[in-house]
């Protein structure tokens, strides 16, 4: 694996993460994702060989299609780079949700209150 600023370049591409964002739910074929990111198939291809090259993804060969999927264990680098800003993101979000929770019980509720209906006449 190289090196974590390398690791930033090559998922910095909006075209690898989006492709890297499909490979999450599934492994798909370069017209898979060609056709999904409608982009052309050079172009998939080249970022393929980057995203593979850097240990994010794998393939194989079924029948005569190259199916790709996700490596998520490359991925463990990021992870760790982003732990001390997820505790801080998280603490920032209970902190919003005790907030809300309290907003919640002072707002005194509506009373519901009942019209009279008036016929046409009144």
């Amino acid at each position: 694996m190289k090196s974590v600023e390398s690791v930033f370049e090559i998922i910095a591409e909006p075209n690898r993460r989006a492709i890297l964002g499909l490979l999450v739910s599934a492994q798909q074929s370069v017209g898979e994702i060609e056709r999904q990111l409608r982009m052309p198939q050079p172009a998939v291809s080249k970022h393929l060989r980057v995203l593979r090259e850097a240990g994010f993804v794998e393939s194989t060969v079924d029948a005569q299609r190259r199916l790709y999927r996700l490596k998520p264990e490359a991925l463990q680098e990021v992870d760790a780079w982003l732990a001390p800003f997820r505790r801080f993101w998280s603490a920032h979000v209970d902190a919003l949700e005790r907030h809300l929770d309290r907003m919640d019980r002072s707002i005194p509720t509506k009373r519901k209150t009942r019209k009279r209906r008036q016929g046409p006449n009144r």
